[in-house]
């Protein structure tokens, strides 16, 4: 009955991959795609200009007054002049999410753009206080509402936690441990909406050694924190192993990450005539992960989108170099949501 495994308490593992054994030169490598396919055949532009988030500070603060007024104002004319840059750029992935506030924004940016819909693949979340099915397509309605949209390309569970709804009103957060361990309701679910055409593909962000079961419609794509600092080279061979997609969100890693991770390809960058930031990004898409950098500077998001196929021996120095060290992950909310245990260990 369980559709997928993480690693953190309450969850039953049926994992059957084994961890690399460690940089395997040569292993990852492989020509930089535009587009990756997924299981449902449609295609997936392999760089998104990722929508900015609250912290999780602000974050947990917000939802305890989940339906403040005035929230939804978050993001305004600078994500929206972003996103129709990054249209004019040639950006055509867009990853946003029902917490980030801002869904309004980008509909209206991509409406006034005019490029056609049917060009435009739209990512958003399902929050962890509507993993209940019978919350489900209310939340996906006000996403599918402020993104001036009929149906999403993309809609993923935004963590692998769920929210009891109520508790969560009154000032407290509390969870769904129920939900939480199973979230097969949860999934049953988001396959009705995909057959409503409400939702093309259907998947998971921030889940661990993820294993699918014979599902109706098995998870397309897992986001996750990949970036230099955070490289997670097991979980992208196990992704590989069973056809399960990564999107790596923060690839250029947190602000106290970004400044040693951009120091490393300088010589490389100089080389190819680019810049250390596309170099990672590059490395991200050769390793076979779609990449979701941020930024609403015009220069920023132009460069951001252009990908180049990094030689060999680069590649293998940048991968080596990566998975060579501790990681470190960014974004950690279990002691901010006042669980008892971390959700990634």
């Amino acid at each position: 009955m369980l559709v997928f495994t993480v690693n953190f308490r309450g969850v039953l593992k049926a994992t059957t991959w084994k961890p690399c054994a460690g940089f395997r030169k040569g292993s990852l490598h492989t020509k930089p795609k535009s587009h990756f396919t997924l299981p449902s055949g449609d295609t997936i532009p392999s760089v998104a200009l990722g929508e900015s988030a609250p912290d999780i500070a602000s974050l947990t603060s917000h939802f305890i007054l989940i339906y403040a007024p005035g929230v939804w104002q978050a993001g305004g004319r600078e994500l929206g002049e972003a996103v129709k840059i990054a249209l004019a750029a040639g950006y055509r992935h867009f990853d946003g999410a029902w917490a980030y506030r801002n869904e309004h924004d980008v509909g209206n940016a991509i409406v006034e753009s005019g490029v056609p819909r049917e060009d435009i693949f739209i990512t958003s979340k399902l929050w962890n206080s509507f993993h209940a099915p019978e919350d489900i397509e209310a939340s996906l309605d006000e996403s599918l509402s402020r993104l001036r949209t009929s149906y999403l390309d993309l809609y993923l569970i935004h963590w692998p936690i769920a929210f009891k709804k109520e508790p969560y009103l009154n000032g407290r957060i509390e969870i769904d441990e129920a939900l939480t361990a199973d979230p097969y309701p949860t999934w049953k679910k988001l396959e009705e909406l995909v057959d409503k055409g409400k939702i093309r593909n259907i998947g998971v962000s921030k889940y661990e050694n993820l294993t699918s079961n014979p599902l109706k419609y098995r998870p397309a794509v897992n986001q996750v924190e990949l970036s230099f600092g955070n490289p997670q080279p097991e979980l992208l061979a196990w992704a590989k192993l069973h056809d399960v997609l990564l999107e790596a969100y923060s690839p250029l890693g947190s602000s106290r990450q970004v400044k040693e991770t951009l120091e490393l390809p300088i010589k490389i960058a100089k080389e190819l005539g680019i810049t250390p930031a596309q170099v990672i990004i590059s490395w991200h898409v050769q390793r076979g992960v779609v990449v979701l950098p941020k930024s609403v500077h015009e220069g920023r998001i132009r460069e951001n989108f252009e990908i180049v196929a990094l030689p060999q021996e680069d590649f293998d120095l940048i991968e080596r170099a990566a998975v060579s060290k501790a990681p470190q992950r960014v974004i950690n909310p279990s002691k901010e949501w006042g669980l008892d245990y971390d959700i990634f260990a």
